[in-house]
């Protein structure tokens, strides 16, 4: 060929400064870029072999292989694909945004089957290398017989050089003359760290190369004496670098030629979580969408761990981003996993996407597909469903309140577990205990603050569920609203009909509230609070003289208010505490006798103050003021008991 030159053919001026300030945010997207170029490359020829258009040696390997030269300051990106002829070089290279793949999938579209999909479908790909580079040099030989080996040369800034090049092999070299503010991407750490980020698991296997590193390598050698005994074609075999990427990702295989070995090995490659996953999702679709993947469902070490979810998008293999939320529903992204979707319309620069509807229905899909796993292992493992609860429990509830028709594929299969220890359905829950909770759901959220409110519930023969996640107080509002005619109600927001004594002696109305003002008259003293709400029953056991209860709507109010607004609101949300005495407690029983001895009334005073910081303790921490006060107390009783 004559060796010619020119100006890229473009409708818009100066397209190679809006590529390197707009299209690309990262710098480091050139390198996915020129890959994935290369990976294009050897997809099209692998192509043409397939159909008998072109023909390769049957042991030859395919290869991309990245060089970087700190002395030369170069960076080369090289592989062994179709390669170009000078007419192809002017079609796709030197008018800017003429996609070369796109040309290729139409003229062989009907010859193309599912799996042959190419990653690229853009062409200003190429012109990322202007982000990092003064002058890029590219030196292509076509696959095709007589082919001439082109050389094509331009410095960015709108102007091109072609001449014959040296290169005598199929496939494309090419040369990033790396500019100063690219220079760190000579460091063969910061390559490699760009090329594992965005090519991990991209189709060939790629090699990376330290120009410089290899060449003192080598100086060295040859100033060495060769060990005796040692072959020295068996030494450069040794040496000789494997690829750093794994071009066989497992979410490529099916899931039944997959061991369970296999799933957990690649959540710790992927992932660095050295903690076994509980377990996983394989998707694995050709319809409606192509789509594989595999999620995992991790261990939480804590509550906050449950914030750290991280899905990982794949577009062919080549990694595009973190957590993309029109993707992936929110709710997901509290697991960890890797999406390969070939078909996502991403827009140029792979960065967005571009069919809102289509991305919809590939959301709502992997929703389903997520839903239908979570009952199967419910249906056919429940006992391994009942384990994994405690720590996927955050995660189908959120999906529930986000996801309506999350919801409809799971509200059967979510549990609670008991104060039991069992694990049962709502629907279980409400069938065996009809008969004495009256349609609610009682529920704990701390079950050593709360052991006197489940100790009277196990002695009356019932029980309640354990709600101790972040998320429950959200939950619970929202089950309300879709199941219809359930209530939700902890333990110390009420008492239920079960808990108290019907076959007690029948009191007066009249003596009872006398007797109720009574006692409200000295507990109030006693508390030092002429506010405090008291309530007398006759409750089964015997042994509690009293207890707190707090309304359930006032305290999910005043434990919203904490979680958003502070401690309460600026008052919005005022305590609603009643102190409820047992009649059928000795200790209450006493007091109401000695309550009009004036002798007496000191100890009365005393007893009635411990009465109510014990009831309050049950309810929930006292303060530092309080406790010291009650230890101070409790020692004098004790004292006046032994009579000291």
């Amino acid at each position: 060929m004559t060796r010619e030159t020119g100006n890229l053919s473009i409708h818009t001026e100066n397209i190679l400064p809006i590529i390197k300030k707009w299209l690309y945010s990262d710098k480091d997207i050139f390198v996915r870029e020129l890959v994935s170029n290369c990976s294009d490359a050897i997809s099209k020829l692998r192509r043409l072999v397939s159909i008998g258009e072109a023909r390769v040696d049957e042991d030859e390997k395919f290869f991309i292989k990245v060089v970087a030269n700190k002395d030369n300051k170069t960076i080369q990106f090289i592989d062994n694909g179709i390669g170009m002829t000078a007419e192809e070089v002017k079609k796709y290279i030197n008018q800017i945004a003429f996609s070369s793949v796109t040309d290729f999938v139409e003229k062989y579209k009907d010859k193309m089957d599912e799996g042959s999909q190419i990653i690229g479908h853009f062409g200003l790909g190429f012109y990322s290398a202007f982000m990092v580079a003064g002058k890029v040099q590219i030196d292509t030989l076509s696959y095709l017989e007589g082919a001439e080996p082109v050389k094509w040369v331009s410095t960015g800034n709108m102007q091109y050089e072609m001449d014959v090049s040296d290169r005598n092999t199929r496939g494309t070299t090419v040369t990033l003359y790396v500019s100063e503010d690219g220079e760190e991407f000579l460091d063969e750490f910061k390559m490699r760290e760009v090329l594992m980020k965005y090519c991990a698991f991209m189709p060939y296997e790629i090699y990376l190369e330290d120009a410089s590193a290899e060449a003192k390598r080598k100086k060295d050698e040859t100033e060495k004496k060769e060990e005796p005994g040692e072959d020295k074609e068996d030494k450069e075999k040794k040496d000789e670098p494997g690829p750093i990427n794994d071009p066989n990702p497992l979410w490529l295989k099916k899931p039944a030629d997959c061991t369970e070995e296999e799933y957990k090995e690649f959540c710790k490659k992927v992932f660095f979580d050295f903690n076994d996953p509980l377990f996983w999702i394989h998707l694995n679709m050709d319809y409606p969408f192509n789509l594989k993947g595999i999620l995992y469902f991790p261990r939480l070490k804590n509550q906050f761990d449950q914030l750290e979810g991280r899905i990982k998008l794949y577009y062919n293999q080549v990694f595009v981003a973190d957590n993309i939320k029109e993707v992936i529903p929110e709710f997901l992204m509290l697991l960890k996993g890797v999406i390969d979707c070939p078909d996502l319309p991403l827009n140029v620069s792979r960065s967005f996407l571009q069919n809102d509807g289509y991305v919809r229905k590939l959301s709502t899909h992997i929703t389903r597909k997520v839903a239908d796993k979570l009952k199967s292992v419910f249906e056919n493992e429940r006992e391994n469903y009942n384990k994994y609860w405690d720590d996927i429990n955050p995660f189908i509830k959120f999906g529930c309140m986000k996801e309506p028709k999350f919801f409809e594929r799971v509200k059967d299969i979510v549990i609670y577990k008991t104060t039991g220890g069992d694990y049962v359905t709502l629907k279980d829950y409400l069938e065996r205990n009809k008969s004495k909770h009256e349609n609610k759901v009682f529920y704990v959220t701390d079950e050593k603050q709360q052991a006197q409110y489940i100790k009277m519930f196990k002695d009356n023969d019932m029980e309640a569920v354990i709600l101790d996640n972040l998320i429950d107080n959200h939950f619970i509002q929202f089950m309300e609203m879709n199941e219809k005619g359930v209530t939700f109600s902890r333990v110390d927001s009420d008492i239920s009909e079960n808990l108290k004594d019907t076959s007690a002696k029948e009191v007066k109305e009249e003596d009872l509230e006398k007797t109720r003002e009574s006692l409200e008259k000295l507990f109030r003293e006693a508390v030092g609070d002429d506010k405090l709400k008291v309530k007398v029953e006759s409750l089964k056991v015997s042994n509690v003289p009293g207890m707190i209860l707090i309304p359930e709507y006032s305290r999910r109010m005043q434990d919203l208010s904490r979680l958003f607004g502070g401690s309460d609101m600026g008052g919005m949300f005022p305590g609603e505490e009643t102190l409820v005495l047992n009649r059928n407690n000795n200790l209450i029983k006493a007091i109401i006798d000695m309550s009009g001895k004036d002798e007496k009334r000191d100890d009365v005073i005393m007893v009635c103050r411990q009465i109510y910081d014990l009831a309050m303790m049950g309810h929930k921490q006292l303060e530092p003021e309080s406790i010291t006060r009650f230890i101070e107390r409790s020692n004098r009783i004790m004292e006046k008991m032994m009579q000291v």
